[in-house]
């Protein structure tokens, strides 16, 4: 079953690619989206024979490999990978079908992203490091190819830019990863234990110097992929010269790269190094929140404003992971979750908007809520997506935020309450552009707009319906995720422990 929602995509994407003579873009489409189908239904039966009453690894899959490197095919799911399993397909149907179908060069278009979507699915699955390493290096090329190929007037800058990022982080992991295998003395990359307690196989335990040392260089790697301040330049530039179809992927579940890896190889590999840099990783978050959504205030690009606010929601998930109680890991998952159906809901909305008007830019648009020549109902999904993502109760960010701050305040009161702050500072920015771009009237120089067909609203609506379902009944995925959260909080040391106790 693991195996399959790796291959299958990734299959499908040679065969696209490969397929000798031409083939009408038409049949490549229908292909693509019946591949994506296919992988989101998977993920779904993988999540209703899952058993949510344990948080060890299930469905584990192991064929060796390469023992001289300790690399082998190791794969596994849990309460902490699998939500972002089903995400991960669910946001790649939902970018394909939202692809405009007159685009160029489909074959290769459609099969990056299927490539794309195969390896970040074998990073959320692979228990070996290397293995996590290849996968993770997976989706470097096809993302710069998306973005440089079918991006903006800037796509060559942007997409150069990503690349050295990018790059350096894998750089940056492979020599951590390397680093532990070596000092550990471990006899492979393989990763034993459950969600929290991991440990490499054959491998002792640390002194606590080495660990911060190597934890260092793992914060360093997710810290560029999550993004988080300083190292967050290269996403604005990123999401406003990809295509619409590419933020939504590149925001929605490439930045889980980041904070995945830094829970399941972070706080798993190294929880002592992890107690002791807590104090400061959560110092680290308020940073990124309040200086992400400072930079959101001062945008006039839709796109930027969107892609601030990516930044600063990162920031929340690292302070949740700081503190590392119960509810603050639970916390981490229902925002990863949340924000990448948020985000993917409001870069639809506003693709839609600049595919109509010509302009992302908030003092050109004004009035777009006319109901006779504005855009009414993508307002309307904006302005939901807008409320979710300002945690307002109903909505699936509520829920999340409520979770992480409730369960971070205990240990890290000053930080939580910064932190919340920047919640605020979420309403503002948001205010200021959905008050600029939809209300009044409807501007001079955006006139006669071309009426919206239900292909366009039929991506936004599917993100819209799952993130007020989420909002009212997130059980579902609380469930999944519960027990994994607690053996995460139950691996921190007494160091953390013991000051959520004095707190108390």
């Amino acid at each position: 079953m693991l195996s399959a929602l790796i291959w299958i995509p990734m299959l499908a994407a040679a065969l696209i690619g490969l397929w000798p003579g031409s083939v009408s873009s038409k049949i490549v489409r229908n292909v693509a989206i019946a591949i994506a189908g296919i992988t989101f239904i998977l993920s779904v039966i993988l999540a209703v024979q899952f058993d949510a009453s344990t948080s060890q690894l299930q469905f584990s899959e192991f064929i060796p490999w390469i023992d001289v490197l300790g690399l082998n095919y190791n794969l596994g799911v849990d309460g902490l990978s699998l939500p972002l399993v089903i995400l991960n397909t669910l946001l790649t149907g939902v970018a394909i079908y939202a692809t405009d179908e007159s685009i160029r060069r489909p074959r290769l278009y459609y099969s990056l992203i299927l490539l794309i979507t195969g390896g970040v699915t074998g990073a959320f699955l692979c228990q070996n490091l290397l293995l996590f390493f290849l996968f993770f290096e997976v989706e470097l090329i096809p993302l710069y190819l998306l973005i440089a190929i079918w991006g903006g007037e800037r796509r060559g800058y942007a997409a150069t830019k990503f690349l050295i990022y990018t790059a350096f982080s894998g750089i940056v992991l492979l020599a951590a990863f390397l680093g532990t295998g070596w000092l550990s003395g471990a006899s492979s990359f393989d990763m034993v234990g459950a969600a929290g307690a991991s440990h490499l196989q054959g491998g002792l335990p640390l002194p606590l110097v080495r660990q911060i040392v190597l934890l260092a260089g793992v914060l360093l790697a997710f810290g560029i992929k999550m993004p988080l301040v300083p190292f967050h330049t290269w996403l604005p530039d990123a999401h406003v010269e990809a295509s619409t179809p590419v933020s939504v992927l590149l925001a929605g579940v490439l930045l889980k790269l980041g904070t995945y890896g830094m829970l399941r190889f972070g706080l798993g590999l190294f929880p002592d190094a992890w107690a002791v840099a807590a104090p400061t990783l959560a110092s680290w978050a308020v940073v990124s929140v309040l200086y992400g959504a400072s930079c959101a205030i001062a945008q006039k690009d839709m796109k930027k404003i969107v892609a601030y606010s990516s930044i600063a929601h990162m920031g929340y998930i690292l302070l949740a992971s700081a503190a590392a109680t119960p509810i603050s890991m639970l916390g981490t998952v229902l925002q990863m979750v949340s924000h990448g159906l948020i985000s993917g809901l409001l870069f639809l909305s506003v693709g839609v908007v600049y595919k109509k008007s010509g302009t992302r830019n908030i003092d050109v648009l004004k009035g777009l809520f006319n109901p006779d020549r504005g855009l009414p109902m993508i307002g309307s999904l904006m302005i939901l997506g807008v409320m979710a993502s300002a945690g307002i109760p109903g909505l699936a960010g509520f829920i999340a935020e409520f979770l992480i701050f409730r369960g971070s305040l205990p240990v890290f009161p000053v930080q939580t309450f910064l932190c919340m702050i920047g919640t605020g500072l979420t309403s503002v920015y948001f205010l200021i552009m959905v008050n600029r771009a939809f209300f009044g009237r409807l501007s001079d120089l955006v006139v006669n707009l071309p009426q919206v067909r239900w292909r366009d609203r039929i991506p936004s609506l599917i993100l819209a319906i799952i993130i007020a379902i989420m909002g009212v009944q997130p059980g579902v995925l609380v469930a999944l995720s519960e027990k994994t959260a607690i053996a995460m909080a139950a691996n921190v040391p007494p160091q953390v422990k013991v000051i959520a106790h004095n707190l108390d």
